[in-house]
């Protein structure tokens, strides 16, 4: 069975690539370029990594139209189920959190800005111009964190379209639903007691993994409306 004739193969070829594009600048490149608490360090790691750090740019770029096309891929497989819970993944999973990484991009290319020296930041002296790329970063940080809520809320519409539907496993549903509840207090957690964010992250990762499980799923074996099979058929 072809991607082109399954819908949730497509969407799971999306999810793949989103798996994939994530983690670079979410993960990776602050585990190698930032120091936490020493601006001139990452400062200095910045400027030395220039282009690692350009690439986590452009990574979230192509992720945010990538989720788009992810949530539209969604809705194509679940408009059958309900339109209206389909519509609300394409909002809180795609369109909203593209807007995110977009202005995470700006604020990474402040701080690059300012890691460059800029003229117009000869105000300024060297130690402060590392201060005010550490604040850009940490507010990428921050905006992280707040868009936790989206990449848990989204879950919660696609948990019910999966366990509503005839042609994905209920137990996926379930598993969607729990990792869109850990998304939500991650979230919390970090903006009412941020100390407690790490251990809560690390309690919830087994049911984060839900997201992988079913992209694997929609992978391997696909997954298409019964209206669409039944003109298949």
């Amino acid at each position: 069975m072809s991607s082109t004739r399954n819908p949730g193969r497509v969407a799971g070829l999306w999810y793949l690539l989103i798996i994939f594009i994530g983690p670079l600048r979410l993960i990776y490149i602050p585990s190698k370029l930032f120091v936490s608490g020493n601006a001139t360090a990452t400062a200095g790691n910045i400027a030395a990594h220039e282009w690692l750090f350009r690439i986590g740019m452009a990574s979230d770029l192509v992720g945010g139209v990538v989720l788009v096309l992810l949530t539209l891929a969604f809705y194509r497989l679940f408009r059958s189920v309900d339109r209206d819970l389909a519509t609300q993944v394409v909002i809180f999973g795609g369109v909203m959190p593209a807007i995110f990484f977009l202005f995470g991009v700006a604020s990474d290319a402040g701080a690059l800005m300012i890691v460059r020296g800029a003229d117009f930041l000869s105000a300024f002296s060297k130690p402060q111009q590392d201060a005010l790329a550490m604040l850009l970063i940490w507010l990428r940080g921050h905006l992280n964190t707040a868009a936790e809520m989206l990449w848990g809320v989204w879950l919660f519409p696609l948990a019910t379209l999966v366990y509503r539907s005839r042609f994905l496993p209920r137990f996926l549903g379930v598993w969607l639903g729990l990792g869109g509840a850990a998304y939500v207090i991650l979230s919390l957690t970090g903006e009412l007691t941020p100390q407690y964010q790490n251990k809560v992250f690390t309690i919830a990762q087994p049911v984060m993994f839900g997201e992988i499980v079913l992209t694997l799923w929609l992978l391997i074996k696909g997954a298409r409306p019964q209206a669409d099979s039944a003109v298949a058929g």
